[in-house]
This record gives C-alpha cells, structure tokens and sequence, in this order.
C-alpha cells in the first residue's frame, strides 16, 4: 500500500502562485510514478502533469504547460506542484495519485488507470 497526502491549497489571487505537496509513504513508494489531477466543481477530473518513475521526465496538460513545474526530492518522499501565473480557471480539488509501474523507468502517463493510489485532495481557488 501506498499513502498519498496533499497539502498546500488555499485561496489565491489571480497571477499569484501557490506550491502543492504530496507526502509519499509506504511500501516501495519510490518505485511509483506521480500524477497530478484536478477536479472543478461539476466537472470530470482532468490530468495535470506527471513525473516518470525515474524523475527524469515529466509532461504537462495544454492548459498549465509553461506555468506549473511538478518535481520530487531526491528520497521521493514529497512531490511538488509549483504553480505559477495562476487563473480562476485552476480552482479546483488538486489530487496527486501514484502509479506507472507497469510502464518504462522513464515513460509518463495522462491517463488515469495508469494510477493505482490516489489522495485525498485539496482544494485550491483562484479569485479574479
């Protein structure tokens, strides 16, 4: 089992940046790949951006290419979400989820069956 615990939403003004934390434990959690997902009220939840098992690559939706970075200490106890030129069109629940095991050390993934453990969320709301 792996634990995944999320941390750091708040309210946050528009153009504003905000970092996300997800505390990793358990057994062989450094061997996972991570995901970030997020979910606006009445909508499905969409993929975010991910970091390969190995940490040396990651991959971006369209929508926060250029403005989120997500990386991992070197224990791969934490991953983060730096989030940067934020828009009211990022409120939503933050997930990071834990997975890829059944892909290449630096392969990543957007889709969600790619991932076998999820958090719990937090929430993060953007005012204009």
């Amino acid at each position: 089992q792996v634990q995944l615990v999320e941390s750091g939403g708040r309210l946050v003004q528009a153009g504003g940046s905000l970092r996300l934390s997800c505390a990793v434990s358990g057994r062989t959690s450094s061997n996972y790949g991570m995901g970030w997902f997020r979910q606006a009220p009445g909508e499905e939840r969409e993929f975010v951006g991910c970091i390969s098992r190995s940490g040396t690559n990651t991959y971006y939706a369209d929508s926060v290419k250029g403005r989120f970075t997500i990386s991992r200490d070197n224990a791969k106890t934490t991953v983060y979400l730096q989030m940067n030129s934020l828009k009211p069109e990022d409120t939503a629940v933050y997930y990071c989820a834990a997975g890829l095991r059944g892909l290449g050390l630096a392969d990543v993934s957007a889709y969600e069956s790619a991932y076998d453990y999820w958090g719990q969320g937090t929430q993060v709301t953007v005012s204009s």
